[in-house]
């Protein structure tokens, strides 16, 4: 592979040409083994693009992933996903040959959901648009756990197929994903450090944000903006804050908002019309509105409240 070259795979069956193994025993699904790659591990970076799902348990000494321009040292086991359109990089600093990748890379083609509810559901795990340094640390026994139910994926596509084979893969697939979700709710909690660094950074920027005027210029920040200043993605900062706080990015800025509206409202003689201005409102309608289904007053009744 040379360096900075972006390889496109379409089919799983594609991927596993490219990387030396046997054709797929399914066409739509396969667990492929970092141990049983025949292809010689790059010396250089390059990038990837799946147009199928990617749920990898990998490590790789000396190197790093990454999308765009988010990395993460992987030398210890991690499990992290990926959507199909993604694109997935590995940088190796020059001169370094890292060791022969371990672990395994579980992928499924859209086209294997097609007809099941898992086809809509899987876009509501948030994690498959998480960055490559939010991926799942997981314990030895979480790591066994999703292990034995890859296996019992594999063993069930290379059995004789029948007409219960989809359904079975599709209910141990579901509950692969179920439990990553309940893993990643507990690194939420467990990675307190890292979480806590994460909020920190965030009331710094919205306070910073608050009071330059910025909100009267350029309006509340969108989530995507606030999560680009922080480094991460959109969905993990959403997901760490509902963990941690029980709202995602977006009631978090409301309630913001209404606690700097609150504070203007009792202390200042500004009208409800400017203060809604200073807020970043273009109607008193969507300030009023917001106030009211926050705090069951409407601005006015709760400024009367503290005269």
């Amino acid at each position: 592979m040379n360096s900075n070259q972006l390889f496109h795979f379409h089919t799983i069956n594609e991927y596993h040409r490219v990387a030396g193994l046997p054709s797929p025993a399914h066409p739509l699904i396969s667990l492929v083994r970092m141990e049983d790659l025949n292809r010689p591990v790059a010396e250089e970076s390059f990038s990837l693009i799946y147009d199928f799902y990617s749920i990898s348990m990998k490590r790789v000494k000396s190197a790093k992933f990454k999308y765009g321009q988010q990395a993460s040292d992987f030398d210890e086991g991690v499990l992290f996903f990926i959507s199909p359109g993604q694109v997935f990089g590995m940088e190796i600093e020059k001169g370094v040959v890292i060791e022969r990748p371990e672990g395994w890379m579980l992928l499924v083609h859209p086209d294997f959901l097609w007809g099941t509810p898992l086809a809509k559901s899987i876009k509501q795990y948030e994690y498959f648009g998480y960055s490559v340094n939010e991926a799942l640390y997981l314990s030895e026994k979480e790591e066994t756990m999703l292990n034995t139910i890859v296996q019992n994926i594999e063993q069930e596509y290379h059995a004789n197929i029948d007409r219960f084979s989809q359904s079975v893969i599709i209910a141990q697939l579901e509950l692969l994903l179920t439990y990553s979700e309940r893993f990643y709710q507990r690194q939420f909690i467990t990675r307190k450090i890292a979480s806590h660094e994460i909020l920190i950074k965030l009331e710094d920027f919205l306070t910073n944000y608050f009071n330059s005027g910025a909100l009267s210029q350029k309006g509340l920040p969108s989530v995507t903006y606030i999560a680009e200043t922080l480094n991460i993605s959109p969905g993990y900062l959403s997901g760490l804050l509902k963990s941690l706080t029980g709202q995602n990015t977006q009631q978090h800025l409301h309630n913001k908002l209404i606690e700097m509206a609150k504070e203007k409202l009792s202390t200042t003689n500004l009208s409800v019309s400017e203060i809604a201005y200073e807020l970043g409102f273009e109607h008193l309608q969507s300030f009023s509105k917001l106030f009211k289904t926050k705090t069951s007053f409407s601005p006015m009744e709760f400024r009367h409240s503290f005269n």
